[in-house]
């Protein structure tokens, strides 16, 4: 990944079409909240309607990872990408909890029927985005008409979490340059990425400069404290999509053979070839691709 103090001239061997989406600027958005605002960015569709396509990222990451495939949708939807309280642009909290970063979709979705009479809305949720996703298509079907998850871990009810690792992806540390803590940048799980431009884009906006020096943007404790959702019974009715990589960590595991045994009468799995856990960067035209066809299949 070539870094230097000019992104637009590390991400200049991108392709067209990704340069062509970053042009396509979204209204930068922010819902007030005691606990910490919420940020959220907008594109509003070439066409008038009443479609909404939420965006949710995973894990530590922000709301950017979405800016070269969101206006891929525009044509017929509205465009949301959401930065999970704790990450991003998003304010730090006391507490975290999926079923809080659920709420928090609630509060948006709420926030575009009131101004933008939205009414068909379809959630797509990476990683963790796609529990959060699942957990508000469970609570408020009502609200939810489709949902696709991309590589989520929706672990089995016996799953004892304490026999397994956890704790902080990062301790934040300073850095005395934004270079050298953007030469640390890693996708977690860690793989492979052949679209270096693309993870040189989401590196960039994954850092802040304060008065003790250069970190990243997300709160370290929440990887200590995030209150997730063992147990829950997601139920779900809406159509829905589940999509892996096919060089997934999930495909054989005992996480995903739960997964096609609890969901598959109300879900369909389908595999992008060449991609690993993060599907969105390894594969971002064939997934914008399979998300369109479902759509238009589902509406």
């Amino acid at each position: 990944m070539r870094i230097t103090d000019n992104l637009k001239n590390d991400i200049k061997d991108a392709p067209k079409w990704f340069h062509e989406s970053l042009n396509i600027i979204p209204e930068e958005l922010l819902i007030k909240n005691d606990r910490g605002d919420l940020s959220y960015a907008r594109w509003s569709s070439t066409k008038e309607n009443d479609n909404l396509l939420i965006f949710i990222h995973g894990t530590g990451a922000h709301k950017k990872w979405w800016y070269p495939i969101a206006p891929q949708f525009i044509n017929d939807t509205n465009v949301i990408a959401v930065d999970l309280p704790g990450m991003g642009d998003s304010g730090f909290r006391e507490k975290y909890s999926i079923k809080d970063f659920g709420e928090c979709i609630i509060s948006i979705i709420e926030t575009e029927q009131r101004n933008n009479n939205i009414s068909n809305i379809s959630i797509i949720g990476h990683s963790l985005g796609g529990q959060v996703g699942a957990y508000v298509a469970s609570e408020k079907k009502e609200l939810v008409n489709s949902l696709i998850m991309i590589d989520t871990f929706i672990r089995p009810p016996d799953w004892n979490p304490e026999e397994h690792g956890g704790g902080p992806l990062r301790k934040i540390k300073y850095y005395p340059n934004k270079n050298i803590i953007l030469e640390r940048f890693r996708l977690l799980p860690q793989q492979e990425c052949l679209n270096e431009w693309f993870v040189r884009f989401i590196a960039e906006h994954s850092v802040k400069q304060t008065t003790e020096g250069w970190r990243w943007k997300f709160d370290d404790r929440l990887f200590r404290s995030l209150k997730r959702l063992d147990g829950y019974g997601f139920s779900f009715s809406c159509p829905a999509l589940f999509i892996s990589g096919s060089d997934s960590l999930l495909l054989g595991s005992k996480i995903m053979k739960y997964m096609q045994s609890a969901f598959s009468e109300i879900m369909e799995f389908k595999v992008i070839k060449d991609a690993a856990h993060h599907v969105l960067v390894d594969k971002p035209l064939e997934l914008a691709e399979l998300i369109n066809m479902e759509l238009k299949k589902w509406n």
